[in-house]
This record gives structure tokens, C-alpha cells and sequence, in this order.
């Protein structure tokens, strides 16, 4: 902001009324809303803007997020058609093509997170969705470890701007009571995506191809499928609301207008160095980012799965088409995760902490029941499935308890930082020295869900005590008065409302943390 305009966290700095703002500091919606007449919008009106928000974004980000997840999940459904023969892989091998798609991951996401601030969101996405599939093509031309090795980490570095590009649309176009919800419809399309590949696996064990393998098949398919969609992605998907091309001008400002309730604008192009700093310096956002590595140690399930369910005593097609069992229970288990979050009392953390007791219980059961009991044992797999709707309602939750753009974008690369390491390190637990039972890998990801439980709840505390805190403090009124000035202007111009000042979560006294 201009020389009279604070932007220190510190108390003390800000008792400095700030009365102008230059267009570096404000939201990229405060120019569209400038002038516009505040107030609530006609509920029959907010009503239509948000069916026809929906109608156009979400169809591509549940698709997106269906194909994507299919895609980096077909290395775990090609251990039964043939890869690690196929490919001369040894368990460890395979175990390392798991791991490197996440150190790719962990090693590119704050660039891709940067990247997702300065360039065009969905144009951003789109080129990293295209080259994904590419690459995903490639994987059938590939024979040996090395290969697999390399195209497997260029698929963690695209992954990288998937997931935070989505948590930043879906923050820029709904409220924050709405992200609960749309995170969990998105999220939940892992589970459509097994199902998915569980049929597709099905008819690719019947193609009976000279010199191409099932799995080579597999990797084919889903590629082309993949690719298609990452070209109408580029003509269709929104970089935001202030551009989105489905929106009429006025709707536009509608739109900007509906989510001044998060206190958290939409987004600014403009890397801040303070509000970078003060992430690194906020407990709360390594609290999150611990979360984000416990809770997906347990995600090692999704390349291990077909190798689990074979070793309960199935046969290669009774495992594939089993599967799709994996998948409605993951979507189940999702919108149920959504559905309690939404519940006034429960809210997110608790609604995690519910979804983890189904998990802790599969995973003993697992662990403890005896190897006849096969069918037992499929049930309490399938329990021990749960733990990912716990992660897909603290996805939704990360936006709501963070503001500023960049320390949104800086707290979504630590957190998906955190989620990298997770998921590294999860494979590393299924070596081939305790098949047939893996009693040792059940019992981390129990621990790692008792541990998650904890870290959740005390997050959930923190965050209650900071706005009981900011609700008995008095009105803050250092951001009340600030106009938008231009470069060349010589006095101040439209008057900018605190919403679209790009003011961190510290810095805005307004803003409460959902719990």
C-alpha cells in the first residue's frame, strides 16, 4: 500500500489509519465493485448466480479430479495386469515409482503455487494437465525402472498445480460455507475414479494384444481420455470470476459481491514479501502442515490396495473388479465427511475426527483377525479406507482459516508440501518382508490416524480461542477509510471495502476462522 498504509502484523504498526491503496496492494475485484451499491444481494438472485456457477465449473472439476486421480492411481491397478513383470520391477522398485511421483511433488509445489499466482489460474492448470497426459501416454512405451522411473516424477511435478488450483477457484467463486461441499464433490471423485478403473482394468484383462500388455493398455486409455479433456479445459475452464466468460459484467460484480462474507477477496497477482513471512512465522499453518503428512501416510492404500486384496486369498480379476467396492466406499465415506462438517455443532474438525474412528477400527481388524477369515478381513480394509474423507474436509477447511493471497497460496504450497512428505514417505512402510500380513505397516497407519485425531483437535482449540478472543477485543476500525489510487493519479479514488484490501487473516480483525 501507499507510505500511510500499514501492512505489519503487529498491532502497534497498525494503529496507523490508512487512507489510500495503490492497485499493487487491493484485490483484483475492487476496481469491479468499486461504486456498486453494498448490502445483501436478493436471495432468488445469489440463488440463479450460484446454480449457474455451478452448471459451468464443477462438471470440469469433478471430471478433472476423477481423470487426474484414475491417472496416477494406474500404477497401483497395473501391479495385477503385469507391470512389475512386464517392467522387471522388484517390490522396492515398485514401491519407489509410488514415492517419486510425491518427492516430484514435494520438490515443485511452492514454484507451481507461485506460478498459479502470477499466470492465469485455469490456463495454468490446463498446460499442466496436457503435458500430464502426454507423459501419461508414454508410460506404455516404457520397460524397464528407469523409464517408469522418469516419467513418474514428471507426473508429480504437473500434479502440483492440480490440486492447490482448485482450492483457489473454488475459494475466488464460493462462499465459505459452499467450499465445504464443492471440495467434498470434487474430492470425492477418487472414488468414481476407482470404480472407473476398476472396469476399464476389467476389459483390459480380455484384450489379448501380441508385444502390449494389459497394462500398456491401461495407460493408453486413460492417457487419450485425459488428453482430451485438458484441451477443453484450456477453451472452457475460468481463470476467475472477474473474467469468467459464462458471466454477464453485471454478474461478474454479482459474483465478487456474494463472497465479500469470507473476508478474504479473491486474488491479487502480486507476490507480497510480508504476508510470505508471516506464514512462515504463523503456528497455526505448521499445525496444518503436520496434519497434511500424518493424515496421508495411510493414502499409501492406493497403490497398495491390489496387492493387499490378492494377498487375502483373491484372484487377479476377483481383486480388479473389487475395486470398484473401494470406490463407493470412498465416496460414501466423503460425502458423509461433507455432510457432518455442514451439521451447526460438528463442523470440520470433528466431522475429520468421527471419519477416523470407522478407519482406526478397519485397520485393527485387519491387523488382528486371523488370515482364514478373508472376508473379514476385505471389510476391515475397506473400513480402513475412511481416512481419505477426513483429508478432503480439512481441504476445504484450509481456505477458511487462512486470508491474504499470497499467504493463501504460501499456506496452500506448505500444507500440499506436507501432503508430498505423507505421501513419500507411506510407501516406504510396505516392504516385502512382512507380506503376507504387513502387520507392521497396519500398525503405522493406525498410529498415524491416532496422531492425526489429536493434531486436528488441537488445531480445532487454537483456532475457537483466537475468535473468542477477537470477539471480545474492540472495533478496529485502522482499515475503514481506504481509497484506490492509481499511479497517476494525484488524489484518492474510489473508496475500497476492507474485504478486497488482500489483508492477511492476522491483519483483518473481521475475519473468524472457521471451526
Amino acid at each position: 500500500m501507499s507510505t500511510s498504509a500499514s501492512t505489519s502484523t503487529d498491532r502497534e504498526k497498525n494503529e496507523h489509519t490508512i487512507k489510500t491503496a495503490t492497485e499493487f496492494d487491493v484485490d483484483v475485484a475492487a476496481q469491479l465493485v468499486s461504486g456498486e451499491v453494498g448490502g445483501e444481494l436478493d436471495p432468488q438472485v445469489a440463488k440463479k448466480l450460484l446454480r449457474k456457477i455451478d452448471l459451468h465449473i464443477m462438471p470440469f472439476m469433478c471430471l478433472m479430479y476423477l481423470l487426474t486421480f484414475a491417472d496416477k492411481t494406474t500404477l497401483g491397478q497395473s501391479a495385477v495386469l503385469g507391470i512389475e513383470a512386464g517392467a522387471h520391477l522388484s517390490q522396492n522398485q515398485f514401491n519407489w515409482l509410488s514415492s517419486i511421483f510425491y518427492l516430484a511433488y514435494l520438490a515443485f509445489e511452492y514454484p507451481q503455487n507461485l506460478a498459479l499466482q502470477f499466470f492465469p489460474v485455469g490456463k495454468w492448470m490446463s498446460i499442466n494437465i496436457f503435458i500430464w497426459a502426454v507423459v501419461l501416454l508414454l508410460h506404455a512405451a516404457c520397460h524397464s525402472f528407469g523409464g517408469l522411473f522418469a516419467v513418474r516424477f514428471i507426473l508429480g511435478i504437473c500434479e502440483g498445480a492440480i490440486t492447490p488450483g482448485f482450492m483457489i477457484i473454488t475459494s475466488m467463486f464460493y462462499t465459505r460455507q459452499e467450499q465445504n461441499k464443492r471440495v467434498g464433490y470434487w474430492f470425492l471423485m477418487d472414488g468414481f475414479a476407482l470404480i472407473f478403473l476398476g472396469f476399464v482394468s476389467f476389459g483390459v484383462l480380455h484384450i489379448k494384444t501380441p508385444k502390449f500388455a494389459a497394462w500398456q493398455w491401461l495407460m493408453v486409455i486413460t492417457g487419450l481420455i485425459t488428453l482430451v479433456v485438458s484441451v477443453c479445459f484450456w477453451f472452457f475452464f475460468p481463470d476467475s470470476p472477474t473474467t469468467a466468460w459464462f458471466l454477464t459484467k453485471e454478474e461478474r460484480v454479482l459474483a465478487a459481491r456474494r463472497i465479500m462474507v469470507n473476508q478474504t477477496g479473491m486474488e491479487n497477482k502480486h507476490w507480497k514479501k510480508e504476508q510470505f513471512l508471516e506464514t512462515l512465522r504463523d503456528p497455526k499453518i505448521w499445525i496444518m502442515a503436520l496434519i497434511a503428512a500424518i493424515a496421508n501416510i495411510p493414502n499409501s492404500l492406493t497403490n497398495q490396495r491390489q496387492i493387499i486384496v490378492s494377498q487375502f486369498g483373491f484372484t487377479p480379476i476377483e481383486t480388479t473388479l473389487l475395486t470398484c467396492v473401494d470406490g463407493f466406499v470412498e465416496i460414501f465415506a466423503i460425502w458423509l465427511g461433507v455432510y457432518l462438517a455442514g451439521i451447526k455443532g460438528i463442523g470440520r474438525a470433528y466431522a475429520a475426527v468421527i471419519l477416523y474412528i470407522p478407519g482406526l477400527l478397519g485397520a485393527l481388524l485387519v491387523n488382528l483377525l486371523p488370515s482364514h477369515l478373508r472376508v473379514g478381513l476385505l471389510f476391515g480394509y475397506w473400513l480402513a479406507i475412511s481416512p481419505i474423507a477426513p483429508f478432503a474436509i480439512f481441504l476445504g477447511w484450509v481456505s477458511g482459516i487462512v486470508s491474504g493471497h499470497t499467504k493463501r497460496t504460501t499456506t496452500n504450497a506448505i500444507v500440499l508440501i506436507g501432503y508430498a512428505i505423507g505421501n513419500f514417505a507411506g510407501p516406504f512402510i510396505w516392504k516385502a518382508k512382512y507380506q503376507p500380513r504387513d502387520h507392521v505397516p497396519w500398525t503405522f497407519l493406525t498410529a498415524s490416524m491416532g496422531a492425526s485425531i489429536i493434531l486436528l483437535l488441537a488445531l480445532r482449540t487454537m483456532l475457537a480461542r483466537e475468535n473468542a478472543r477477537r470477539d471480545r477485543e474492540a472495533y478496529y476500525d485502522a482499515y475503514d477509510d481506504v481509497y484506490l489510487t492509481k499511479s497517476s493519479d494525484d488524489g484518492p479514488g474510489q473508496k475500497v471495502d476492507k474485504v478486497f484490501l488482500d489483508l492477511s487473516d492476522l491483519q483483518n480483525h473481521e475475519f473468524r476462522y472457521t471451526i
